[in-house]
């Protein structure tokens, strides 16, 4: 095999065989300035070569004397469509100069396999490379049309443009309505980013605040009327919502819901964060994303992916190649090391003593919590506990349990499980690796909270919330970790 050889320092190259691809290949080598021999046994195509004033010889390259022709060029190009000529060419070839760079032609991924065991440092199939072309042009197609039609659906808005999050809206739904925002202001469309519930998590705050990111909480919203076109993004399309939706953007497919009837949608559930599909969409339109949205967008894909360590796909790490540039590194590091409040660090206790685990999974009661937000940063914080993979902690706040659920394990869906466990109780959100559920307190409601009944309360609740979840998860939860 090779030693290591730094292709971007050799100006020697020899191809063998030179049909359609070797002539391309040679081509291009010759246009960037390189020294490049051909070998072909076709005498009236090395003539024609010639007369392009190429430097090419006559010679059969299943031949052993090719490989001490070529024993001075620093990379083999071995291009002939006759795969079996091409494995004795590589074969000569290492068994006389050990330490060239071989490129060789295969025809299949069993031949592709064959000229690796001899020797080839890379192996190219030129279906491969062709289909893997067409998709990657289908793809380039297909979002050009999306971004003609998306436009056409915004520039129908007369006054004003709303961009709906997800409820209590995490950084991939607040990063992802900025960049629609910021593609409105780009067609010269006044928008607002509009949100239900509470922006709670700590990190949320200080993502919105030091971006500067506004957002308009709906009950704020003085005249709903103002708003003629409504864009959901990253955003439960199950929930109801007061106005009617013309443009859908997500990564999750949504629950089946006849409420809705957009003009425009984009889900792509092969992509890891609706971030990452916005950042597509700005690439498309050619705009200058401001520092702001670049932050946002790749904070956005971060923490969908766990800092790349969770369900990341290519078009992730692409997306957030190109914003790095753009971003502001020392707001992001603010954004995700912000300061732990009191309450949230007194949950975090209350849930690591009172944890209860059961195989990989943890189950936790906070107990009376201020704060509900703090449950998802316990959350949050238990799952880095060593075996652990799923992670539950919930506690009572205005006579209702709140519980937040996170997981790591790729067997399961955290959102599905809080639905089979509490669907029927309460409400409940969330996808494969986080979710949420609200349950009132039902017969307990009636009880007069004091210091002799809050015990009383927290065991009967511990003990039908805990259980219910475990039997969701398949343990029976019956000892304690």
């Amino acid at each position: 095999m090779s030693s290591g050889v730094s292709i971007s320092t050799i100006s020697d190259y020899a191809i063998l065989g030179c049909g359609s691809v070797g002539y391309a290949v040679a081509e291009e080598l010759v246009e960037q300035g390189k020294d490049v021999l051909i070998i072909d046994r076709e005498e009236s195509r090395v003539e024609s070569l010639r007369d392009q004033d190429l430097d090419a010889r006559t010679a059969d390259i299943r031949e052993e004397t090719v490989a001490s022709i070529v024993e001075d060029r620093g990379v083999v190009l071995i291009l002939a469509s006759d795969v079996e000529a091409n494995k004795q060419a590589v074969e000569h070839i290492r068994e006389q100069n050990g330490d060239q760079f071989v490129v060789a032609r295969a025809s299949d991924p069993v031949s592709g396999d064959e000229l690796s065991d001899l020797g080839a440092d890379i192996v190219i199939n030129p279906s491969a490379v062709i289909a893997d072309s067409a998709l990657r042009a289908l793809e380039s197609g297909e979002l050009e049309y999306n971004a003609g039609k998306l436009t056409t659906v915004l520039e129908e808005t007369d006054e004003k443009l709303a961009i709906v999050t997800q409820d209590n809206p995490d950084p991939d739904s607040i990063a992802s309505a900025a960049a629609v925002q910021a593609i409105a202001a780009h067609l010269g469309i006044d928008a607002d980013i509009v949100y239900f519930g509470d922006i709670g998590h700590q990190e949320n705050r200080a993502f919105v605040n030091l971006l500067g990111i506004e957002l308009l909480q709906w009950d704020d919203v003085e005249d709903p009327s103002i708003y003629d076109t409504t864009a959901l993004v990253d955003h439960d399309t199950s929930a109801e919502l007061p106005l009617s939706v013309d443009v859908v953007i997500d990564h999750h497919e949504p629950e089946p819901t006849e409420a809705f009837d957009p003009s425009f949608v984009d889900i792509r559930p092969n992509m890891s964060s609706t971030s990452t599909i916005l950042t597509k969409y700005i690439q498309e339109f050619d705009m200058n994303v401001s520092e702001e949205v670049a932050t946002a967008l790749l904070y956005g894909i971060r923490a969908e992916t766990l800092d790349f360590k969770r369900d990341t796909t290519p078009a992730d790490l692409t997306a957030a190649a190109y914003l790095y540039p753009f971003a502001n590194h020392d707001t992001l590091e603010q954004v995700e090391s912000p300061s732990m409040s009191p309450e949230t660090l007194d949950v975090l206790a209350e849930a690591i003593a009172n944890r209860d685990v059961q195989g990989s999974h943890l189950v936790s009661n906070a107990g009376f919590v201020r704060d509900r937000e703090a449950l998802a940063q316990a959350a949050n914080h238990l799952l880095n506990l060593e075996g652990v993979t799923t992670t539950a902690v919930f506690g009572i706040a205005e006579k209702t349990i709140f519980l937040a659920a996170r997981s790591k394990d790729i067997r399961l869906n955290i959102g599905n499980v809080l639905a089979d466990a509490y669907g029927e109780m309460g409400e409940t959100a969330g996808h494969s690796t986080q979710a949420s559920a609200e349950i009132p307190l039902g017969i307990f409601t009636g009880i007069d909270i004091s210091e002799d009944t809050r015990d009383t309360l927290l065991e009967l609740t511990e003990e039908a919330v805990t259980r219910t979840l475990f039997e969701a998860l398949g343990v029976d939860g019956e000892n304690g970790g």
